[in-house]
């Protein structure tokens, strides 16, 4: 969801990353913050005047019976974890993928937000993380786990990652070190969904969330590298406009 311009209509993962780039500077503070983002650029249109935006607050959601569980298929790899001025994304190898709704969408990369974007009646958690999915379409799925502090619960993909933490912004670091998304994934693995947006200009909508109900751990010293890097990197939650919100049993 982070960094993209070029055209709203094009879910590329290729073409939002290079979009963004040569779009205007957006930020999460003052002029240029998340209030701002339709007025930066004609391609932030939809940051504004789209009716299906993220994040939002899951509240109301409906059991759909239909909805299957969602498979899993992470591959532990290296990584390249970039700052790019506002948040720490985790660039993967090819190679991992899931399975939702009989479709196959490819991880390419995870980011992390603090506080959590995604609110669950109405309560944000310290930290969120969000996989990052496209499909062969070029359509684009997002599954997002909720991270709550406690002291003496460390988050095991976290230990990995945080020596290597760029704290430089628009700076990357190699990690060679064989890194699994799968670690941040929940023991029950129940889920909400529904059709929303990138919570980055452009705000491409047309993207599916997973949202996870069960939340992870992370401990205080983990928290505290992000709150170092980003005290807040977190878009504000929008308007649901009737959206449907469901939930798998």
């Amino acid at each position: 969801m982070r960094f993209y311009v070029i055209a709203a209509l094009s879910f590329g993962l290729a073409a939002t990353v290079a979009s963004a780039q040569s779009g205007a500077y957006w930020d999460y503070y003052g002029k240029t913050g998340p209030l701002a983002w339709g007025r930066l650029d004609p391609a932030y249109q939809a940051c504004a005047k789209g009716h299906g935006q993220s994040p939002i607050d899951i509240r109301g959601a409906r059991l759909n019976k239909a909805l299957q569980p969602i498979e899993f298929h992470y591959v532990a790899g290296p990584v390249k974890i970039e700052n790019d001025r506002r948040m720490i994304i985790v660039h993967v190898d090819p190679g991992s993928y899931i399975v939702a709704g009989g479709l196959r969408y490819d991880l390419k990369q995870f980011e992390f937000h603090h506080p959590s974007e995604e609110a669950v009646r109405g309560k944000l958690t310290d930290l969120g993380v969000e996989l990052i999915h496209q499909g062969a379409d070029g359509k684009m799925a997002i599954v997002d786990i909720r991270l709550a502090m406690d002291r003496d619960k460390p988050n095991a993909v976290l230990a990995m990652l945080l020596p290597h933490l760029p704290k430089k912004p628009g700076t990357t670091q190699q990690v060679s070190e064989m890194v699994n998304a799968g670690g941040f994934l929940p023991a029950d693995r129940g889920y909400w969904t529904y059709m929303g947006s990138l919570t980055t200009p452009p705000c491409t909508e047309g993207v599916r969330w997973f949202v996870f109900e069960e939340e992870i751990s992370l401990n205080l010293e983990q928290l505290r590298a992000f709150d170092m890097l980003f005290r807040m990197n977190s878009r504000p939650l929008q308007d649901v406009h009737g959206r449907r919100i469901e939930a798998n049993e």
